[in-house]
């Protein structure tokens, strides 16, 4: 899946997402009047310079690219499951966002505006935050273009500005012990996919309470605790559907339903066919 959103004249937004089983190749060319921004939410990524040269931009990272001196095409692989976000970003519009601080952003001062510049660093809870957002948005009205357009802002606003008064607004967000319990949560999740603990029962495994759990959650993966899995349910066993290795059945019982029928009316409701129908539309 691939999107591609202008902000306004000079700055593109493209939202990457390979929900295959494959490499997901994606190519675009790029001036070098252009500063490149790359955001990895899940997964990985592979830029390719020429035929030896590659940058690995890895899960819940960020890579920053300018070369005024030479074109940076852009020539990306993405493993499966990888959620990916690119800012292109014009230098002259850029330089309008930030001509009042361009004296504390490195390659905007005096001394390096014609240097090439390159900075990888891990995106904060903040930036996590703002990217599952852009990706959760599924409305298809005419305020959405108009609150992406927001959430690109202020993702750009939060990369540069690291010590705003974003984070201090949600205190769950300043303490990285809380953050690194809550990505614990997650995983216990996922390797128990089939028989999930209770809220409470997850709570107490991370050390949390239960409401900076659900608090804590929603303010770094963008959802809830009930939402993220049953997305990530319904995500494994679409997979396990192309595989053609199991049957309905199988799959519905290994991914915790009672019964086919509820993950039949589950998988429907996702993806707007069921899984017989889907296998058969893919065939």
């Amino acid at each position: 899946m691939s999107e591609e959103l202008q902000v306004q004249e000079g700055f593109n937004v493209i939202k990457l997402e390979n929900v295959d089983k494959d490499i997901l190749n994606f190519s675009k060319e790029v001036d070098s009047t252009f500063i490149q921004l790359h955001f990895c939410l899940s997964e990985s990524g592979k830029l390719h310079f020429g035929p030896h040269y590659v940058i690995e931009v890895k899960s819940e990272n960020s890579l920053l690219l300018y070369n005024p001196n030479q074109k940076l095409p852009i020539n990306l692989s993405l493993q499966p499951k990888t959620k990916y976000v690119i800012f292109i970003v014009s230098i002259k519009v850029f330089h309008s966002f930030f001509s009042q601080v361009a004296e504390i952003i490195p390659f905007l001062d005096e001394e390096n505006k014609d240097k090439k510049y390159y900075l990888d660093k891990p995106l904060t809870p903040s930036e996590i935050l703002v990217l599952n957002q852009l990706f959760n948005d599924h409305n298809n009205n005419s305020l959405s273009a108009l609150y992406v357009k927001g959430k690109v802002y202020e993702l750009l606003s939060l990369y540069f500005n690291r010590n705003q008064d974003n984070d201090q607004a949600c205190p769950f967000l300043d303490n990285e012990d809380n953050v690194e319990k809550i990505k614990k949560a997650k995983q216990i999740i996922i390797e128990n996919i089939s028989e999930p603990p209770t809220l409470q029962e997850l709570a107490d495994t991370i050390g949390l309470t239960l409401s900076k759990l659900k608090d804590g959650f929603k303010h770094i993966y963008g959802e809830s605790v009930f939402n993220f899995l049953l997305d990530y349910k319904l995500e494994y066993a679409r997979k396990m559907l192309l595989s053609k290795k199991h049957n309905v059945s199988e799959i519905s019982l290994q991914i915790g339903y009672s019964t086919p029928s509820h993950f039949i009316s589950a998988f429907k409701k996702k993806y707007g066919t069921t899984p017989k129908q889907y296998i058969m539309s893919i065939s």
